[in-house]
Formats: C-alpha cells, structure tokens, sequence
C-alpha cells in the first residue's frame, strides 16, 4: 500500500501543466515520425548534425572535444507518397512574430533547392505562448522573404499562408494530413 504522505509529497513536487505535457515540437515530430513508420505511411527521419570527433577517451566512452564538421541543411527529411520530404521545424516563444534569425540562410537556401528539384519542402513553427502550429510551405517562406524587409514573420501571414496543424491524439502533430491537403487534393493513399 502507497503511503498517503509519500504520494501527497510527490504531487506537490511534480505538479505540472498538461497545456502541452512537457513534449516540445521536436519530441512530438519525432513521435509522428515514429508512428507513421510503424503503420507504413511514411519514412522521415532526423538528420543527426554533422560533428568532427577531436579528442576521444575510449576508456570512459566520453567525447572530450568536438566541433561541428559543417553547417547542417535541415532537420528532417524522407519519403512520402513517393516524393521527397524535406523540412525544418522551430519553436518561438513570441506571440506576434516567428523571427528569420531562428533560421539560416543556408538552410533556407537548402529548403529551395529541394523544392525547385522536385520535393515537398517546408518550415513548421510552433508559438509555444500561442499554442498553435503552422505548417507553411517553402514557396510562401521565399514570397515572404523577397516582398518585405521585416526580420521576422507576423502570426498573422502563417494565420493567412500556413496550415494550422491541430493537436491531435495519435500522431500529436500529424504534418502529413497538411501534405496530403496541400500537395495531393486531400487523398490519403
């Protein structure tokens, strides 16, 4: 039998909000991605970032120095539908605005060339003080960046471009409900 004043101790200490139950974007992308994987949907992986091993004690299994190698592109990418996959995901604690500096030139650079080849590129942003997720494509992305000098993207263009993606139970962030919407009329197959 639990002790009253263990279990009373231990809801106090560990009270939290279930607003977003401690899964940041990433986490629930990854989930996503696991479940899609299981039920045959799609294959989209996280790219580990690419790092130089200098100093290595082997004994203790402890990386001791390491530098990044080079510039990573994006952070997922894979295959769906039998099209290529290719996204970057960001979180912002604003509540007006998703600022360009979250994400690199390079990376948006990378984001276009994969789209001009053939691919389903996108950028999806979660406003964690908004609780809302966009899902905005790499085309509306570049239009925002060539027609204004801003330094950062309003709410209100991703509440107008972008795709919200709902909460959902399983997958949390399901991103390829807004793919088959966008890119293939709605039609899971």
């Amino acid at each position: 039998m639990i002790n009253k004043n263990v279990l009373s101790r231990f809801n106090q200490k560990n009270k939290t909000s279930f607003a977003n139950r401690g899964m940041g974007l990433e986490n629930d992308i990854n989930l996503a991605n696991e479940y899609y994987k299981i039920n045959d949907i799609a294959y989209i992986y996280k790219k580990p970032t690419p790092i130089k091993l200098v100093n290595v004690d082997y004994k203790l299994g402890k990386i001791k120095e390491a530098y990044f190698q080079t510039p990573s592109t994006t952070d997922y990418n894979g295959i769906y539908n039998g099209k290529y996959v290719d996204f970057e995901a960001k979180e912002t604690n604003s509540k007006t605005s998703f600022s360009l500096s979250n994400i690199h030139k390079h990376q948006i650079d990378h984001l276009v060339n994969v789209l001009n080849k053939g691919a389903i590129s996108f950028i999806i942003v979660r406003f964690n003080k908004l609780n809302e997720t966009y899902f905005l494509s790499t085309d509306d992305l570049e239009r925002f960046i060539k027609n204004n000098k801003r330094k950062s993207i309003p709410i209100d263009f991703f509440r107008s471009y972008g795709t919200m993606i709902k909460i959902k139970y399983s997958p949390r962030i399901d991103y390829i409900e807004v793919i088959d919407k966008l890119y293939f009329g709605g039609n899971k197959s």
